[in-house]
């Protein structure tokens, strides 16, 4: 007895928590009208009884009462619901099965109370309230019965469940009922599970509430917990079926039955996990729940956000490629398959494979196969092909397709209207009938999968040209500067003449070429790395400016360096900030005459910043020039020169968080000011001098 008590006490705890968790869902998605209201009134009064029905087991206090009550409300509260759904449906607004079901649950109240008051009865008052139980059921059966005769056919569909709910509800209490009025008792066992039977038609219910939208409740049956619940069920069923034959193993195994028992409890265990993790099996379950339960194969919204978010959750060209493959396969529940991407050149090569080998096919963009999928964008099934090889035309396969191992689909990746690869799905796990409805989704998962790696074509595309780019702009930077050594060794040779017995000459020559040698070689150096060097040390300007000057002493006219502020120290690379300002130097040199002035003036701006300023009286600069040419790249109006030095100079000083600043005018000159931000170091000495002057 504490065995079947503690049984009858979890049964109707968990019928509680199943019609509690049913009417918390309800309340989430009535709208406020309709006979929802009243459905979730029933579910409601089904939990609270549910309820009381355990703690009048477990022997609570009054429990027994409360339970009595609210048996009377929730048999009240669901034939109110069968009544109104009749009166509803029924234009003539017939009284008789209100009155009727107002007559029962009078005479159930009545004798709920007089049991409770313990009056005198004419007769048993228990007998007399398993009569009433019994009535309440008989009469349930006929309300459901007028309810799906009133039903015009077209509309059986929708409250066929709910009809076949609560007749099985019905008849549970029927039998329970009956058995009790014929031995004046009622069958305990039968009993403890009431509240369970009628929690396991609760889906039924579920599934009218979704499909009658007079009901006004937006219920829908997500596949997903249909599969895992179907799942879990069936699990539960297996495992009790080897408890009982494990429980007769033993019972009639004499010595060896626990060592029986336990062999075949473990050995169901592993055939069940197994079963579980087979993609096989799962695939047929999900199969036949879809062809069997569903008007539809499929839930476009899971199938589409799960296949958008398996497409961005994807990293690099290759984890998009399997990515796609598998998002693919899932649809259709193949095991795998390969892609064959454009390679640019009007050959579709393999670039991802997903449980299948590598392959070196190729396909051309103008074989039979391509062209098909190009023009028709049809999914190519080879099973069809095999049996109604006329659906597809004049298309003949290609001799690697047809001879590849558990092939079965191609389907085409189209952006826009160009063809950009296809994948070819291996045999699905389960037979899957590829009909409209899959040949829709896959066209358009395909359509979307198509986009996601033309983009990533077209970002590699985009970084590939960058990387030329780069390198091709550095090498122009790396061919003007060799312009200016060359220029060098030019004006060099051409003194060479007049001054070679000179010493001191020969001393600069040598000297000269050391450095357009050592320059050279960083040339090359830079190039070979494909980058710039990276600036790593301090920097000081005024030494800097006095290398520019003495490079170009022998040049007309002379660099005269001004220095109102020094130490000044920056933080670049020496050889490339060197490189910057000696070709502003050499601009103002080249546009300025013989007998003009160029001056090379460093200051500090402020605590922060220096300012180098070159200035000339040279030919100057129209205010059209340096606004549409002078820092655009290949723009000079120099014959020899390649108008990529301003470029340069202004892109390194941004790099290190400074700018040129131009003021030109016709015929006058040009100022060149170029701010450059100082080192920590030599900011925080700025600092400290300009506090012990104030």
């Amino acid at each position: 007895m504490v065995e079947l008590t503690s049984v009858a006490v979890w049964g109707y705890v968990l019928a509680a928590a199943a019609f509690g968790l049913f009417g918390v869902y309800l309340a989430a998605a009535w709208r406020g009208k309709g006979a929802g209201g009243r459905l979730l009134v029933a579910v409601g009064a089904s939990a609270l009884w549910c309820v009381a029905c355990a703690a009048m087991i477990s022997g609570l206090a009054y429990a027994d009462m409360l339970a009595n009550v609210l048996s009377v409300v929730r048999d009240a509260a669901w034939l109110a619901f069968v009544v109104g759904l009749i009166r509803q449906i029924d234009g003539s607004r017939r009284t008789w099965p209100l009155r009727v079901a107002v007559g029962v649950v009078a005479l159930r109240v009545a004798t709920a109370l007089m049991a409770m008051l313990d009056m005198a009865w004419p007769v048993d008052p228990q007998r007399a309230a398993i009569f009433l139980h019994l009535v309440a059921a008989v009469y349930a059966l006929v309300l459901v019965e007028q309810l799906y005769r009133l039903l015009p056919s077209e509309s059986r569909w929708g409250l066929k469940p709910f009809c076949l709910a609560m007749a099985a509800s019905a008849v549970f209490d029927l039998y329970l009922y009956a058995d009790a009025f014929l031995f004046g008792a009622i069958d305990r066992d039968i009993w403890s599970i009431r509240g369970l039977a009628h929690a396991l038609v609760l889906p039924l219910i579920a599934i009218s509430a979704s499909r009658v939208p007079g009901w006004a409740i937006r219920l829908s049956v997500s596949r997903e917990m249909v599969f895992h619940s179907t799942a879990l069920a069936a699990s539960g069923l297996y495992l009790l079926l080897v408890a009982a034959a494990g429980y007769y193993v033993r019972y009639f195994g004499g010595d060896w039955g626990r060592a029986l028992q336990v062999t075949l409890f473990f050995a169901a265990l592993l055939l069940l996990g197994v079963v579980a993790v087979s993609g096989t099996q799962r695939a047929r379950l999900r199969v036949w729940l879809n062809k069997h339960l569903f008007p539809y194969r499929y839930d476009y919204r899971i199938e589409w956000l799960k296949f958008t978010r398996a497409l961005s959750a994807s990293g690099d060209h290759q984890d998009l490629g399997q990515t796609t493959i598998g998002a693919l396969a899932d649809l259709v529940e193949s095991a795998g398959g390969g892609l064959w991407l454009d390679d640019g050149h009007g050959r579709f090569v393999m670039r991802a494979r997903l449980n299948m080998p590598e392959s070196t096919i190729e396909e051309s963009a103008d074989d039979p196969l391509c062209r098909f999928l190009a023009e028709e964008g049809w999914v190519f099934n080879l099973e069809e092909y095999r049996m109604r090889p006329k659906t597809y035309g004049q298309l003949t396969p290609p001799r690697w397709l047809s001879e590849m191992e558990d092939a079965w689909l191609v389907v085409p990746l189209t952006a826009g209207e160009t063809l950009i690869g296809f994948v070819v799905l291996l045999a699905p796990r389960t037979p899957v009938d590829i009909n409209w409805e899959v040949l829709d989704l896959l066209k358009s998962a395909q359509r979307q999968a198509a986009s996601y790696l033309a983009r990533m074509q077209a970002a590699e595309a985009l970084i590939e040209a960058r990387k030329f780019d780069a390198f091709n702009r550095m090498s122009a930077f790396v061919v003007h500067d060799l312009k200016n050594l060359v220029a060098q060794l030019s004006l060099m040779l051409k003194n060479a003449e007049r001054h070679k017995d000179n010493p001191d000459f020969q001393a600069d020559m040598l000297d000269t070429v050391a450095h357009v040698e050592q320059k050279m070689r960083d040339l090359m150096q830079q190039l070979q790395k494909k980058t710039a060097i990276e600036r790593d040390r301090p920097v000081e300007l005024g030494q800097l400016l006095e290398r520019i000057r003495k490079q170009r002493a022998q040049l007309k006219p002379a660099v005269s360096v001004v220095l109102e502020a020094s130490p000044v120290m920056v933080q670049a690379n020496a050889e490339r900030l060197e490189r910057v300002v000696g070709h502003i130097v050499q601009n103002a040199l080249d546009a300025t005459a013989d007998d003009g002035m160029v001056t090379a003036c460093l200051r500090r701006l402020d605590d922060t910043r220096a300012l180098v300023e070159v200035r000339d009286t040279g030919c100057g600069m129209s205010p059209e020039f340096m606004r549409d040419q002078l820092f655009r790249p290949f723009q000079t109006t120099k014959a020899s020169g390649m108008g990529i030095g301003v470029f340069e100079a202004r892109q390194y000083l941004r790099e290190l968080g400074g700018d040129i600043r131009v003021e030109s005018t016709p015929d006058v000159g040009t100022t060149m000011q170029l701010v450059l931000p100082m080192s920590q170091r030599a900011a925080s000495d700025a600092a400290a001098v300009a506090h012990t002057d104030s």
